[in-house]
């Protein structure tokens, strides 16, 4: 035994067997929460899963299920940055469904994946120690989905509780809520059902004593008061469910692991570098005169000088350490221009705007198109229509988990690497493009109509960046579509509204003095402490987003930003109105065209044509695309008023028996037999009409089991009596029949087989029914 105890002291492997033993044991006990939300059981519980996690946690809100686990490394990573890496996965299993792909697995991540990927991290990584640089990991599970409640804001629990009952090194807990609006009054964790009536779609996550740590919400038009207020009522409701997982805490006597090394500047070295480079910064920062690349170079220039003196000062000074170092120094200089001078790099007030221009229809062959310039911030906009049938689909997981199933408006936004002066790879679309470009989209989604005969595609190329790309790409998609002519409620305008605050040195977790900047440069986003995105119209608020870089924020500071950026926007509509201040009042002539045609059933099988022939000729020749609506009613859809023409040509000649019309029930005509069949005969009844089949029970009074017993040859012409249509199929009644006998017998024979009546009534007239 004890040989074996020195063999794993000296053995690595099995020293990492021991620390999962201590892993595993840490984890024996259960532990248990639950938290009533607006008369809804949200239930924490942890010990049961997942064991050799570093912390796991199962949050289960009605029938949905979501497992975190979280785990994060003990050896320091090469990275000078927090690398955590969040993922969220819609297991089709948990919706009780299998992939429709063609390996009937579940393959890369989607689209809604990856934004609630988004929504985890943001919410979690503000209370990671500075200078944790260990490689950590968050695996979302979704278990069980019931397809009422959604299971985004559980995992956002299941994670806080995951790192809290863990020994990673975390400031939390934190709490998650989902915040709806139905008839004038707030509701938390609202039903997929619920969500359909309401006009907020809000996901607040709260720190301890009612700070905020991120806010995304997408709204139709909501009120400042309104909005408000839902985050007030959110935040109220996080805390109940930070309070139960620090109970679990307590329960299970957490310690927290002490790092091997937190990364951190040294104090020598950053008094030495303030020393000698703080001025020669500041003065950087008060030349207004600069723009971001000049800005850049400037302090770059700074840095290398001074990191080689460094180096020469401290020659056992880590790389790292004399990088960080002037970055504190740097983040101070800057800072402290803001909170004590209230001055801005670029010589803007605290609360003014960029200069802004705007210009449209830029590109004639384009539907729509605008060119929106803030500052050093470019984005060209267009717009796309095409048929309802090039709508975005979305997968079964998703139809399952929040009930959408196409959606008709998207806006993709691009940020390629020339647009902050650097190369890099193009092609696909990543994490940040596929967030900024979600926001846009909810920007403007409340203000899209919803019977537009279009699906609408936006295109927001960032050609130049320097702070609220993605805000810039909402103002840019607003002016693009009203140059399209697409008939929005009302433009919609964003702008970014930045912080830059003061911690109270006795507690850190409290901030003492603090500066709102309307409309940040890209330095200030990057310095500063906050991005909050806030997009609206004149009357109120379609979509916010809240980046936090600090542990929380008091509500106070929140219901500021709210204030300021309200401001802000209306200021920015006010300058694009003067541009374009409502759409077109028709689409440019070079623009898609939707026109219906009704088809009566009658003639459906001879305008779809055999296996659908002519709608395939149709597409093919013309370039057009033809959808059925209803029994009656086709869409059709053509690229331009060009293609349509040509395509009514061709439906022209296809329904081109006009004479139909003519042909009046009850009265006799002379048909001209076609085809002779063993089931009867096909007649037309006039030159250009489709021929229909005569059966042999129509033929005669008399039982045939062929038509030539009568004998009936080609291009005989015969006698027969129109009874419409039939109205199931569609097709011609005729009958010879009834014009062979007495109407005595007509009337008993033909009721009996082909439901059709016709009888004497008391009166000389006659009355033929269906």
């Amino acid at each position: 035994m004890r040989y074996l105890l020195h063999l794993g002291r000296s053995c690595p492997w099995l020293q990492v067997r021991f620390c999962h033993h201590s892993v595993y044991s840490r984890h024996a006990k259960s532990v248990n929460a639950s938290v009533d939300l607006g008369g809804k059981k949200l239930q924490i519980s942890s010990g049961k899963f997942a064991k050799f996690a570093d912390g796991c946690a199962v949050v289960q809100l009605g029938e949905t299920s979501v497992m975190v686990t979280a785990v994060s490394k003990t050896k320091p990573s090469l990275a000078q940055f927090m690398p955590l890496v969040v993922d969220y996965r819609q297991k089709a299993a948990a919706a009780g469904r299998i992939p429709t792909n063609y390996l009937r697995r579940e393959l890369g991540p989607s689209d809604n994946e990856i934004l609630t990927s988004r929504l985890i991290d943001r919410s979690v990584r503000p209370l990671f120690p500075p200078g944790y640089f260990y490689d950590t990991q968050i695996l979302c599970n979704l278990l069980a989905v019931d397809g009422v409640n959604n299971p985004d804001v559980l995992a956002i629990n299941a994670a806080s509780a995951a790192l809290a009952l863990s020994d990673i090194p975390w400031h939390g807990p934190i709490g998650a809520v989902r915040v709806g609006f139905i008839d004038r009054e707030v509701v938390i964790n609202p039903t997929r059902v619920e969500m359909l009536s309401s006009s907020l779609n809000m996901v607040v996550a709260g720190a301890p004593s009612s700070q905020v740590v991120m806010i995304e919400a997408s709204a139709e038009n909501s009120l400042l008061q309104d909005f408000c207020h839902a985050v007030k009522v959110g935040i109220k409701h996080t805390q109940q469910i930070i309070h139960a997982i620090q109970q679990m805490e307590s329960e299970q006597k957490v310690t927290k692991r002490t790092p091997v090394k937190i990364f951190s500047a040294p104090a020598t070295i950053v008094e030495h570098i303030r020393h000698s480079a703080s001025k020669m910064i500041h003065a950087v920062f008060s030349d207004h005169t600069h723009d971001k690349i000049s800005r850049d170079e400037a302090i770059n220039k700074i840095r290398l000088e001074t990191e080689e003196k460094v180096k020469g000062e401290f020659p056992e000074a880590e790389p790292f350490e004399v990088v960080e170092s002037f970055n504190v120094v740097y983040k101070d200089v800057f800072r402290n221009l803001v909170l004590n001078e209230y001055m801005r790099c670029d010589g803007r007030d605290l609360s003014a705007l960029r200069n802004i221009s705007c210009e449209v229809d830029l590109f004639e062959p384009l539907h729509g198109s605008a060119l929106f310039q803030r500052g050093q911030t470019q984005v060209l906009s267009s717009v796309t229509f095409d048929s309802l049938e090039s709508s975005v689909k979305a997968d079964i997981i998703t139809t399952a988990l929040s009930g959408i199933k196409d959606k008709n408006f998207m806006l993709h936004y691009e940020f390629p690497p020339y647009a902050t002066n650097e190369t890099g790879r193009v092609g696909g679309t990543n994490r940040r493009e596929l967030g900024h470009g979600a926001l846009a989209e909810k920007a403007l989604r409340p203000v899209i109509p919803k019977d537009f005969p279009f699906t609408v595609r936006v295109t927001a190329e960032v050609l130049e960046s320097n702070g609220s790309s993605s805000m810039a790409s909402a103002c840019g998609a607003s002016l693009a579509l009203m140059d399209a002519g697409v008939p929005i409620s009302s433009p919609v305008a964003g702008v970014a509204v930045g912080l830059v605050s003061k911690a109270n040195p006795e507690n850190p977790a409290e901030i003492q003095d603090y500066r709102l900047l309307t409309d940040i440069l890209g330095i200030e986003d990057h310095l500063g402490d906050m991005d909050f995105k806030l997009a609206g119209t004149s009357k109120g608020i379609t979509a916010l987003q809240a980046d936090v870089k600090i542990p929380g924020l008091p509500l106070k500071v929140v219901m500021e930003a709210l204030q300021q950026g309200t401001v802000a926007r209306r200021e920015i509509l006010a300058i694009m109105n003067k541009c374009i201040a409502k759409p077109r009042a028709s689409r440019k002539k070079n623009g898609p065209v939707v026109e219906h045609i009704k088809v009566p059933i009658s003639r459906r099988a001879h305008f779809v044509g055999p296996g659908g022939y002519n709608l395939r000729r149709l597409q093919v020749e013309t370039g057009v695309t033809i959808n059925q609506m209803d029994e009656e009613t086709f869409s059709v859809f053509a690229p331009t008023p060009g293609a349509m023409d040509e395509a009514q040509e061709i439906i022209g000649e296809i329904c081109k028996d006009d004479q139909e019309g003519q042909l009046e029930f009850g009265t006799i005509y002379t048909a001209t037999i076609t085809e002779i069949r063993s089931a009867g005969v096909m007649v037309k009844l006039y030159p250009n009409m489709t021929a229909v089949l005569l059966h042999n029970s129509q033929l005669d009074h008399k039982r045939i089991k062929h038509p030539s017993a009568l004998g009936l040859e080609v291009g005989q012409q015969i006698e027969v009596k129109y009874f419409g249509r039939d109205p199931t199929d569609g097709s011609i009644r005729i009958s010879r029949k009834v014009l062979q006998s007495p109407v005595a017998t007509i009337v008993k024979t033909l009721n009996e087989k082909q439901s059709i009546s016709v009888g004497v009534s008391n009166s000389s007239t006659n009355e033929t029914n269906l």
